[in-house]
């Protein structure tokens, strides 16, 4: 049987290691020559680095569950479009060098972009002998096709406990007080909509949730803080990073002095709770702080969902499991069952249903004044952050692995 390679790409979750995991457990048990992985994605396939996983992770394979990050390295790297031939040559000769039948790459809806594009090359080129599979992995949750997306439970579970404990911390005075907490997010308000389960063991949890689905104004975010103000001393409010005005525009756009983008045309959109700080400051003049979640969102492997963490193990095994039987050019999908308690099946989707794309929070998930989320929305998150995985210590702090 020839050889698998596998890479990881995209912005890093405390589970896409158990993805890896995931793929080597399957290929290995499934008597796979070789398995390789990339490092960097595509960018070391391009350049011919290579790892030897079998050989290089040895006994350690098991602590790439508790490990947060990419082990293998990531990118935010564009292949050019196929007419444009020199990357896509390259590619299938190192395919051909090391006898790669099955390529998994692990990723959100930029790294589904590279696989589909791979897979057509191959395509176009007749190349029927080597499958590609993508692997999903996004914090932000908003792959399309897929009930939801290994990384965002554990990223979710993070985001809810956070809010939970700066709840309790924010009513311990006898003052007014706003307090602002920004979460990730680009162009979905998954994660921001996620902070609502700070509320689950009967605690009050945000006040306000703004979600870049709706259209953010100013005046009417002041408004908002100024009659909760009214009811209560502490006001804890949730922010999607990708907040936009009517217009579409990003609230940030006319502020930036440099609208910095990635390979992918994808504006950084981080600084929206300072600024709202100063807003509030401006126009209200009570004790404000802003709080800026940032990367702790998805490298919290500490605080792990235990669903997560096994579903993307699965959708790993899975993903060995479509190429082995010669699929290609598709993605792994989550299926939720219709039943009481929380099931889920496996599935496949054509990756060109998912590349650049964006799965946003539906309507019946938001409520009507646009500022918190409905009992169904309620209803599809609590599952997704449930169970503590065993993780182990040492010295006092949790034991990773690395491979270079």
């Amino acid at each position: 049987m020839k050889n698998l390679l596998v890479a990881q790409s995209g912005g890093p979750t405390a589970a896409i290691n158990a993805t890896l995991y995931g793929v080597i457990k399957a290929a290995t048990e499934n008597n796979v020559n070789k398995i390789y992985g990339a490092k960097f994605g595509i960018k070391g396939v391009l350049n011919e680095d290579l790892i030897d996983l079998k050989e290089r992770l040895n006994g350690e394979i098991k602590l790439l569950k508790q490990t947060p990050a990419s082990i293998l390295g990531s990118c935010r790297f564009k292949l050019k479009n196929l007419d444009s031939e020199e990357e896509y040559k390259k590619i299938l000769h190192i395919f051909r060098k090391y006898d790669i039948k099955y390529f998994i790459y692990i990723g959100g809806n930029d790294s589904m972009d590279t696989a589909s594009k791979i897979a057509e090359y191959f395509k176009l080129k007749n190349v029927k002998d080597i499958f590609v599979i993508g692997a999903p992995k996004t914090i932000d949750n908003d792959i399309e096709k897929t009930d939801h997306c290994p990384g965002f439970g554990s990223a979710a579970k993070f985001v809810a406990t956070i809010f939970s404990e700066l709840e309790r911390d924010c009513s311990v005075y006898n003052v007014k007080a706003v307090t602002l907490v920004e979460t990730m997010g680009r162009d979905a308000g998954w994660l921001t909509a996620a902070s609502c389960l700070s509320r689950v063991n009967g605690f009050d949890g945000p006040s306000l949730i703004y979600l870049c689905e709706k259209e953010f104004s100013e005046e009417k975010f002041l408004t908002d803080i100024e009659e909760k103000l009214k009811e209560k001393n502490s006001v804890l409010v949730a922010l999607s990073e990708g907040l936009k005005t009517k217009n579409g525009q990003h609230i940030l756009e006319n502020l930036q002095k440099e609208n910095k983008k990635d390979m992918f045309g994808h504006k950084q959109n981080a600084g929206v709770a300072k600024h709202l700080e100063e807003v509030v400051r401006e126009n209200i003049g009570c004790k404000v702080r802003s709080v800026e979640l940032n990367t702790p969102q998805r490298a919290a492997a500490h605080i792990a969902s235990k669903t997560d963490i096994l579903e993307a193990s699965i959708v790993g095994e899975k993903a060995v499991e479509f190429a082995l039987k010669e699929k290609t050019n598709v993605m792994v999908t989550i299926l939720r069952k219709e039943a009481e308690n929380y099931e889920v099946d496996y599935s496949f989707t054509e990756i060109k249903n998912v590349a650049n794309r964006v799965k946003k929070i539906p309507e019946e998930f938001i409520s009507e004044t646009g500022t918190n989320l409905t009992k169904k929305a309620v209803s599809y998150l609590k599952p997704l952050i449930k169970g503590e995985p065993q993780i182990k210590f040492k010295n006092g702090i949790p034991l990773f692995v690395k491979i270079f």
